[in-house]
């Protein structure tokens, strides 16, 4: 049950956001075994003046960097989420062309009983 946050510069066309989301999904499909059709993603695209992306911790990026923001259940190991990251990395790397320099993951861990899914239930508590 990932939520997912993606924020960018505004002026990409709608093939190049949906190859992000797709690339995304595969990724998590791929290393954290989400189940198919959960598919729960943002992408908010911002002016360059309400984007800022430092070159900090020796990794030079440019205008072209996502940020990503992955909510988890607190239930994966540091191994699937290292796996996540590279998986991310290349498939974004693949479609839509993003380096990987620019490709900033942030994976938040949620207990299940933080979540609704709809119908004003704890589905997962």
């Amino acid at each position: 049950m990932p939520l997912l946050h993606i924020s960018m510069r505004a002026g990409k066309p709608e093939s190049y956001r949906q190859a992000i989301l797709d690339s995304l999904y595969r990724a998590m499909r791929e290393t954290l075994n989400v189940p198919e059709g959960d598919e729960f993603m943002t992408i908010s695209e911002l002016a360059p003046a309400n984007f800022r992306c430092g070159n900090a911790y020796g990794v030079a990026r440019s205008d072209d960097a996502v940020l990503i923001q992955i909510t988890v259940f607190a239930s994966r190991t540091a191994e699937q989420k290292k796996s996540l990251y590279r998986r991310i990395a290349d498939l974004l790397g693949e479609s839509p062309g993003i380096r990987p320099e620019d490709v900033f993951v942030n994976v938040l861990d949620a207990p299940k009983e933080n979540w609704s899914v709809g119908n004003g239930e704890a589905q997962f508590a």
